[in-house]
C-alpha cells in the first residue's frame, strides 16, 4: 500500500466513524447543529495524525478510532465557538452554526460537543486514561489561551514576533501535537518518544499557520478558494505584517501606516499596495525561512524515533509534505 492510499483508507474509516456516531437525538435543535458542522468536512488531519502515530508502533489504527475522533470533535467545537466570537458568516463555504440557527444554540451545541469528546476518550485503557485526560485538559486550556491572545492582539497597537509565534503555537499547533502524542501513548510508546511526536506536531503546526499567513497574501486566486488578501484588508497582525512594521523605514513605513489607518478604502487597491510593500521588504522570503525552520525542527523529531513501522512513518511524512506544499 502506498503512503497516500494508506492515508486515504484511514480517512475513510475516520469519516465513517464520525458519521455513524450519535451525540444524542432530542431536542433536535441541540443535536442537529453538531451533525451539521461535522458534515461540513475538512481535512480531518488531526484524527489522521493520531491513527498514523498509533500505526508507527505496529498497532491496528482502528483500535483507537474513538480517541482519534475525540480530537476532531474537540477541534470542531472550538470552530463553532470561534465563529461566534469572530461573527463569521461562513465555515467551509456554508453558513456557520450561529447563522443557520442562532448564537445561543451554537454555544450550547458546542458545549455538548466538548462533552462528547470526553465521552469518546473514555474507551482508553484504564491505566492510560488519567494521563490522556490530563494532557487533553492541558491542550484544551492552551487552545483557549491562544484564542484569547488572538482576540487581545486585535486591540494592541503592536505585537512582537515572539508573541505572535506563541499565540499560533497555542491556538493551532498544540492540538496537532496532542493528536500525535495521543496516538503514541495509546500504542505504548516510551514517554520520550511520545514527546518527540508532540514536538513534531507542534513545530509543523506553527509552520502550517505561517504557510496560511503567506497564502492569504501571495496565493493564486484561482487556486486559493477564497479572497486573497483578507488579512491585509482586516489589518490582521500576522507574521507578515509584524515583520513589515519592524523593517519598514521612511516612506515605506509612512505608506504602511497610511493603509493601516484607513477606515474606508478600495479593497483591491489596499491589498495590492501592501503586497507590493511586502515584496519590496522581502517579507515573503523571511516568512518562507521561518516556515522552513519550524518544518525542519519538526522532521528532526521524527528522525529521532527508533524502530517504528516504516510504512506509517512514510505516510506521516508524505501527508506533512502535502500540507507544506499546498497552494490553498
Amino acid at each position: 500500500m502506498t503512503e497516500k492510499s494508506l492515508a486515504h483508507a484511514l480517512l475513510i474509516k475516520i469519516e465513517d466513524h464520525i458519521t455513524s456516531h450519535s451525540f444524542g437525538a432530542s431536542p433536535l435543535e441541540l443535536y442537529d447543529p453538531i451533525s451539521y458542522i461535522l458534515s461540513l468536512g475538512g481535512k480531518r488531519i488531526r484524527p489522521l495524525l493520531s491513527l498514523l502515530a498509533y500505526g508507527l508502533y505496529g498497532k491496528d489504527p482502528e483500535e483507537i478510532l474513538d480517541q482519534a475522533c475525540a480530537v476532531e470533535v474537540f477541534h470542531n467545537f472550538t470552530l463553532m465557538h470561534d465563529d461566534i466570537m469572530d461573527e463569521a458568516p461562513l465555515r467551509r463555504g456554508k453558513a456557520t452554526v450561529h447563522e443557520k440557527w442562532n448564537a445561543n444554540t451554537a454555544i450550547l451545541s458546542g458545549d455538548v460537543m466538548l462533552v462528547g469528546a470526553y465521552e469518546l476518550l473514555l474507551g482508553t485503557q484504564r491505566e492510560l486514561l488519567p494521563e490522556v485526560l490530563r494532557l487533553f485538559n492541558r491542550t484544551a486550556a492552551e487552545v483557549c489561551e491562544g484564542q484569547q491572545y488572538d482576540m487581545n492582539f486585535e486591540k494592541y497597537g503592536s505585537v512582537k514576533e515572539e508573541e505572535y509565534i506563541n499565540m499560533i503555537r497555542l491556538k493551532t499547533a498544540v492540538l496537532l501535537g496532542f493528536a500525535l502524542q495521543l496516538g503514541g501513548i495509546l500504542a505504548g510508546a516510551e514517554k520520550a518518544d511520545a514527546r518527540k511526536l508532540y514536538d513534531f506536531g507542534m513545530n509543523v503546526g506553527v509552520g502550517f499557520q505561517l504557510k496560511d499567513d503567506l497564502l492569504d497574501v501571495f496565493a493564486d486566486q484561482a487556486k486559493f478558494g477564497k479572497q486573497v488578501g483578507g488579512d491585509i484588508i482586516s489589518n490582521k497582525k500576522t507574521f507578515l505584517l509584524i515583520k513589515a512594521l519592524e523593517l519598514a523605514k521612511g516612506e515605506d513605513a509612512d505608506e504602511l501606516k497610511f493603509w493601516l489607518s484607513q477606515k474606508e478604502f478600495d479593497k483591491g487597491e489596499k491589498v495590492q499596495a501592501v503586497r507590493t510593500l511586502y515584496e519590496k521588504l522581502g517579507i515573503k522570503s523571511l516568512t518562507e525561512a521561518k516556515m522552513k525552520h519550524y518544518f525542519d525542527s519538526g522532521f528532526e523529531q521524527l528522525e529521532k524515533l527508533p524502530n517504528v513501522n516504516s510504512e506509517y512513518l512514510q505516510a506521516l511524512q508524505a501527508i506533512t509534505q502535502d500540507l507544506i506544499h499546498r497552494e490553498r
